[in-house]
């Protein structure tokens, strides 16, 4: 697993977080590719969930499960900079534990 530079992070987020995100992964150098920075893709997905009791903020209603789009933001970071990219994210995201994926990149077209 060590024979990687980059990995791709997925991050799930309401639209209305996504100039937040950009500008925490901006200030991590995340989504620096080549000559660009602030590369990232995103799409409009729908993200279900059902609270359960102890929930922080409690949003839905109890034994139901609630559904509302969010976007699926893909990024490019280096592997040394995972973790400090993942606390950036967290600083700005809404949700009580927020979903992050980070998936290595083996071969890229930029490395």
């Amino acid at each position: 697993m060590e024979n990687f530079q980059y990995c791709k992070i997925e991050i799930f987020i309401p639209e209305t977080h996504l100039s937040k995100l950009q500008s925490a992964l901006q200030s991590v150098d995340a989504g620096h590719i080549g000559n660009y920075d602030s590369c990232l893709s995103y799409s409009q997905v729908m993200g279900c969930w059902r609270p359960l009791e102890g929930s922080s903020p409690y949003i839905g209603e109890e034994n139901a499960v609630s559904a509302e789009p969010e976007l699926k933001v893909e990024v490019t970071c280096l592997r040394d900079h995972i973790d400090v990219t993942i606390d950036a994210v967290k600083k700005i995201h809404p949700y009580e534990v927020p979903v992050i994926n980070v998936i290595p990149l083996y071969r890229t077209s930029f490395s």
